[in-house]
């Protein structure tokens, strides 16, 4: 049998330490992230930033959603789509069409791919790439897997469990799971092939049957229990990092899959804009930081997660799965 590349089964279900606790509360995951110093801070490139502008609400407060584009080597060819598409003003006029409870919100063209659909879709950009389904998922390559296995030993070392086992468990979607340059992924243990997760608040892109990838026009983030299952079947391009509740909160469809049915197009929201940050005039481009996963203040933070000490709890959980410790993120100052 192939060695493992990761000496334990999956990160992040953390048992508690054995020591005693002091007698003093602990702090929450939020008093520590509070105290992170700048320097764990990691700042998120302009050009990695989507920022979409839907209509202003019924009482007219103002909505806009801001995504993060994954990064290298996940799904690189959909976001470079997204890119041309946001780019091209592709975007602009088309609308949320479905809404389904506990499950996703989905945006695009509201006569593309829609079962109330009732003229003609709109025209895409003619450079868009054709992405193949094996870019659901990523080779590895020597330093990502060595990052990793440092993350790994970093993160035993620091919370020093009594039994490795119980703080490293199997994922039940993969081999093993991982944050990796703040994204959560999960993995192969045999060969060094890893995929991002469809963790709350992540960006994928909708599509047909097979051999159809989409194309990253049709896009979807996820506002329910975490759907492990679309995991490889689908490709994920980001993550909701600002203005989620403007998505979440949105009137669910009765439709099939929760699109708004012909008597719902009242309810469909309309997106106005949807720009890269970098394209934003400097005064309108929104700032955006997270903490670092391979910091201490985030081992800190990912231990206090699963095992829950602060006041309010009485029985630390003794585990967490990946998309229970979402990776923080914050809005800069000007």
């Amino acid at each position: 049998m192939t060695k493992s590349l990761f000496p334990f089964a999956a990160l992040l279900a953390l048992a508690a330490p054995a020591q005693a606790q002091d007698e003093a509360a602990p702090p929450s995951p939020g008093e520590i992230v509070a105290q992170a110093p700048g320097a764990e801070w990691t700042t998120i490139a302009p050009q990695d930033l989507l920022v979409m502008t839907l209509a202003s609400a019924p009482d007219g407060t103002a909505r806009e959603v801001v995504i993060q584009l994954m990064p290298a080597p996940f799904s690189q060819g959909w976001v470079g789509n997204i890119r041309t598409l946001a780019r091209t003003e592709w975007y602009d006029g088309t609308a949320v069409n479905r809404v389904q409870d506990n499950y996703v919100v989905q945006w695009g063209d509201p006569n593309y791919d829609n079962p109330e659909a009732g003229g003609e879709a709109k025209a895409l950009p003619a450079n868009l790439a054709a992405v193949p389904e094996n870019e659901y998922s990523a080779r590895l390559d020597e330093p990502a897997i060595a990052k990793i296995r440092a993350y790994f030993e970093t993160a035993a070392s620091r919370v020093a469990p009594s039994d490795p086992d119980t703080l490293y468990r199997a994922d039940p979607y993969a081999r093993a799971h991982a944050l990796f340059d703040g994204w959560p992924i999960a993995m192969t243990d045999d060969e060094p092939v890893a995929w991002p997760v469809h963790c709350y608040g992540m960006v994928g892109v909708g599509r047909g049957y097979s051999p159809d990838t989409g194309s990253g026009a049709e896009l979807y983030t996820v506002i329910g229990h975490a759907p492990r299952h679309l995991d490889r079947n689908i490709a994920l391009v980001g993550r909701v990092v600002e203005g989620m509740e403007h998505l979440s909160s949105l009137p669910r469809g009765s439709g099939a899959l929760g699109f708004y049915t012909t008597e719902e197009s009242a309810k469909r929201t309309p997106i106005l804009s949807v720009r890269l940050a970098s394209d934003l005039p400097e005064a309108e481009r929104p700032a955006f930081e997270y903490l670092s996963t391979e910091g201490e203040t985030f081992t800190r933070y990912a231990e206090a997660r699963a095992n829950r000490r602060d006041p309010f709890f009485i029985h630390p959980a003794g585990g967490a799965d990946i998309c229970n410790i979402p990776v923080p993120v914050r809005r800069m100052a000007d």
